[in-house]
């Protein structure tokens, strides 16, 4: 999955103004204790990312 995707899904979901807001504050067990911004600064993958934040979030699977 493209940054770009990723970041799209999540103004999606969450609304454009909060969903940066989300992944820069929420810290997230899926993420190993890390924020989302946290999570791809130390290399994590976008989709592996969206997983965690689907899994934590219950986003239904159609949006997966």
């Amino acid at each position: 999955m493209r940054l770009t995707i990723f970041w799209e899904r999540m103004a999606e979901h969450f609304g454009s103004a909060y969903a940066d807001s989300f992944a820069r504050d929420h810290v997230m067990a899926e993420l190993g204790g890390r924020t989302i911004h946290e999570a791809l600064a130390a290399g994590w993958e976008a989709k592996d990312v969206w997983r965690a934040v689907c899994a934590a979030m219950d986003i239904p699977a159609d949006k997966r």
